[in-house]
């Protein structure tokens, strides 16, 4: 049975290859329709539900009771790639994607909390068309990553907690690349024709700590720290024209490894009277450890390089996240929020992830029906700032945003 060369290089493929329109690099925020109302302001802090987890797993310890929360985001993004030399654009080549959620948060006594996160922190879903010129670094990429992440939680005492948890990372992917402009240098090639391939799954490991400083019922802050997750592939390397393998149709032993960045992140939250309350954050990535995508293999040559079967360089510097918002009581059914986020660009703009600053504005509600069970609502215009930049001397614009939206149910035990 052959392996497969599992590209969560496709976190970097697909960062790398192709365009994330939901956020800087290749990174994911969707993970709860309450955060999303809020542009994802205070989520280390906030703890309106369990959804907490996927931000600081310390804030587990402000729960009475057991509590669940499900959530759905659809992220429909309507990204254009124009070939400003070659005079042709890609439309709309990010399709609409799902992100699935769940947590669950048991409260062990007044102390201790234990609780499982499932959510994701990188994903991304791109499709060139196959003649584009540009298909060598463009094409169909897809990336599925999911974490499953226990976590405990120790009040100190009224004032602070901490926690920390695990992270068992799994992702799934598919890549396909076309020759484009490239087919020139192959006998009876088309543009259309097929270059590489890669597919298949992995997992990796992580760690996550958080703390929560409470100044009274309703002040408080939160810091958490997500670890990188080091992702090592061993598989296939498939090469249809033969330019890198010597032999067309041929598929080889490779090996990739891939560093998913850590994540740290500072929130407050202050509950100005009984109906109003705002809440901010600081959300950083170390984006610079993503240097490069290198694929090895004995029978490969890449370039001149033996030993290599793909590289390409990439040029990252860690990038930081800024976010504000408030929460409006408006009755004991309703409660309302907005927010703004400001997502600093982590790249420079390429082919692969023509990369920009992007702005949130979002807003959403929760309807409570009931003591023990509420549900949530978010929406989210996010509007990506046009971005013109030249590779392999020629020179690219991308425009465009997303809509996302997003359902929760939280219940109580």
């Amino acid at each position: 049975m052959s392996r497969k060369i599992t590209l969560t290089a496709v976190a970097v493929t697909a960062a790398l290859m192709s365009v994330n329109v939901n956020a800087a690099g290749f990174q994911v925020n969707e993970h709860s329709a309450s955060g999303l109302g809020r542009a994802f302001s205070g989520e280390a802090a906030v703890a309106d539900n369990a959804s907490v987890l996927a931000r600081n797993p310390a804030a587990m310890t402000l729960f009475k009771t057991a509590e669940f929360s499900g959530a759905i985001s659809i992220v429909d993004p309507d990204i254009d790639v124009e070939d400003n030399d070659f005079g042709q654009t890609a439309k709309d080549v990010a399709p609409l994607g799902i992100v699935p959620a769940g947590y669950y948060i048991h409260p062990i006594n007044d102390r201790f909390a234990v609780g499982l996160a499932m959510f994701s922190n990188y994903g991304v879903a791109t499709e060139y068309p196959a003649d584009f010129n540009a298909g060598s670094s463009a094409g169909e990429t897809s990336l599925i990553t999911l974490n499953f992440n226990p976590n405990i939680a120790y009040r100190i005492n009224e004032h602070f907690s901490i926690g920390g948890g695990v992270s068992l990372v799994y992702g799934d992917a598919e890549l396909t690349r076309f020759l484009g402009s490239m087919a020139a240098a192959v006998d009876g090639g088309k543009p259309s024709d097929k270059s590489i391939k890669m597919e298949g799954d992995t997992t990796g490991w992580g760690w996550n700590v958080g703390a929560l400083y409470e100044i009274n019922d309703d002040h408080r802050f939160g810091l958490s720290y997500r670890s990188q997750v080091d992702l090592d592939f061993d598989g296939d390397f498939t090469d249809y024209t033969g330019l890198i393998t010597g032999a067309a149709n041929n598929t080889v032993p490779g090996s990739l490894s891939v560093v998913l960045p850590a994540i740290a992140e500072f929130s407050g939250y202050h509950a100005l009277n009984s109906q109003w309350a705002i809440h901010y954050g600081i959300q950083w990535i170390q984006y610079s450890k993503f240097e490069e995508l290198r694929g090895t293999g004995d029978q490969c040559t890449y370039n001149g390089q033996a030993g290599v079967c793909l590289l390409k360089d990439e040029d990252y510097d860690d990038n930081s996240r800024y976010s504000i918002g408030a929460t409006y009581i408006l009755n004991p059914t309703w409660t309302l929020r907005a927010g703004f986020a400001f997502d600093e660009q982590a790249g420079k703009s390429t082919l692969s992830i023509p990369d920009t600053d992007r702005y949130w504005y979002s807003a959403g509600a929760t309807y409570t029906y009931s003591p023990k069970m509420t549900f949530d609502v978010g929406l989210t215009y996010l509007d990506g700032k046009e971005a013109t930049f030249t590779e392999d001397g020629s020179s690219f614009t991308s425009t465009g945003g997303a809509i996302i939206s997003a359902a929760q149910i939280n219940y109580k035990f």
